[in-house]
């Protein structure tokens, strides 16, 4: 089921809302179980059989890690526990989504040196939003074998915790941690929460619906014509891809956050103006933050962080950021997406003291410094985003080749065109900056009727100006 679908939005929402409201706080995270069960199965029953194991598994493993504590058993005995729950999520994910590309990947590799390998190729179907599930849990199990969360008793409360439907499909990925004493204990919806959940959702369907939907024809032209593209085709494509990526994306996060705020959840932030970061770490600390704080505090921290010399420290934010493409998707360029950004991270790292003295020059014109950072990391990110969209490794090539030699006219239409879908997105988060404050509609200068009318133009636009339906990007993962 999609958020932006009118069974979502007309039916299974307001009737989930309903008899939420009236339900006391047990009889609710028992409904809200049966309602993200409904939900999740809508896309194929068959998705809820390896959630259903992997939640069970884990909730089993974080008892008996518990136990052993509790009796002193030997501390292999947490550890064997915690390689079950690691092996049993990777093992799952590893087959639904990676089993075919790495025996394709063997096959061709074989080929190359003259051999012929045959490795059965299964038609697989990967279950919808297999990777945030997935981590989630994860993070459940090694939290409990660390020692700084407590296992919950109740299955159910922790199945929700997994399942919850605003969260599951697309994120933010949730910590246990947060979300669980949430569960556990009964909400009190407030009037502000629910003015503030019906705020990030409309202003999520805007983007979505407006800005990214309109966009997709511009990205599809790029990403699917000739194999020869033009300097203009390629500018116009990542352009558009860029933000609608990102307003796809966000714009999702918007609503899921919304929709949990409706029912007296708090879902941490995901996106904090990504576009405006002046260099990789930052744009890494910007967006999809429940992510990358994930690899960070699971992957890169564990590996020595940048705790362990020049050296190491590259190797860990290299390996860390080829992770983190690799778990968006089973391709080549996903990975080259995630050696990209660990790459530069690695380049900035390493020039700091060279950046700092080019800074010192600027002291007298800060904004300009400022201005010039992110101009060049904002350059970067959309470079990294062809890698991202490119459909093969050849693609890639062929794109940055036109880039570097463009011939023929640029497609100032096109650009044309897609600057007056962004132009509200570029003010609305040129509000946001100013006023360090994501709600912008709180710092319209004419107070509640100005705030009435954005919502009614917002509203409006979504209606009538929305371009093609389409899917929410990252459902793929």
């Amino acid at each position: 089921m999609l958020f932006n679908s009118a069974g979502f939005l007309l039916a299974f929402l307001p009737a989930v809302l309903m008899i939420y409201y009236v339900l006391p706080h047990r009889s609710q995270n028992v409904f809200l179980v049966v309602a993200s069960c409904f939900f999740y199965g809508c896309w194929d029953w068959r998705f809820l059989l390896p959630l259903l194991f992997t939640t069970s598994l884990d909730y089993a493993l974080s008892k008996r890690m518990a136990v052993a504590t509790l009796t002193g058993a030997p501390q292999a005995v947490r550890r064997r526990l915690m390689a079950l729950s690691v092996v049993a999520n990777l093992g799952l994910l590893g087959f639904f989504k990676y089993f075919n590309f790495f025996a394709q990947s063997a096959v061709q590799l074989s080929r190359q040196f003259g051999a012929e390998v045959d490795l059965q190729v299964f038609e697989i179907i990967l279950p919808v939003a297999i990777s945030f599930y997935t981590f989630q849990a994860l993070s459940y199990t090694i939290d409990v074998y660390r020692g700084e969360l407590h296992p919950t008793d109740s299955f159910w409360d922790f199945f929700l915790a997994v399942l919850y439907f605003p969260h599951l499909v697309a994120g933010p990925i949730q910590r246990a941690a947060t979300l669980l004493p949430q569960i556990t204990q009964p909400r009190v919806i407030r009037r502000d929460q629910v003015f503030e959940g019906l705020h990030l959702m409309l202003w999520g369907y805007f983007k979505k619906i407006y800005i990214a939907d309109n966009l997709a024809p511009f990205v599809d032209a790029a990403f699917t014509g000739g194999s020869h593209p033009s300097a203009g085709t390629v500018v116009v494509g990542v352009l558009a891809f860029t933000f609608q990526i990102y307003c796809d994306f966000s714009g999702y996060t918007d609503i899921a956050r919304g929709v949990a705020k409706l029912m007296g959840f708090e879902f941490g932030l995901n996106f904090n103006l990504p576009y405006c970061a002046v260099n990789p770490s930052d744009f890494w600390r910007r967006w999809h933050i429940s992510l990358s704080s994930w690899l960070s505090d699971y992957l890169y921290k564990p590996l020595g962080g940048s705790r362990v010399g020049r050296w190491p420290t590259y190797r860990n934010l290299m390996l860390t950021m080829l992770l983190g493409g690799l778990w968006h998707g089973a391709a080549w360029n996903y990975v080259l997406w995630g050696g990209y950004h660990g790459l530069i991270q690695v380049l900035h790292r390493a020039g700091g003291p060279l950046l700092a003295r080019l800074g010192r020059s600027f002291e007298r014109l800060p904004t300009l410094w400022l201005v010039i950072r992110m101009g060049c990391m904002f350059l970067m990110t959309c470079y990294g985003w062809l890698l991202f969209r490119a459909s093969s490794l050849e693609q890639v090539g062929q794109m940055t080749l036109a880039l570097l030699q463009p011939a023929g006219a640029m497609d100032w239409a096109g650009l044309g065109l897609v600057a007056r879908l962004v132009a509200p997105l570029v003010l609305v988060q040129l509000m946001q900056w100013r006023n360090r404050d994501l709600y912008f509609t709180r710092h319209l200068w004419s107070g509640p009727p100005a705030r009435v009318v954005s919502y009614a133009a917002m509203a409006y636009t979504c209606l009538f100006l929305g371009g093609q339906p389409q899917s929410f990007v990252y459902f793929q993962f």
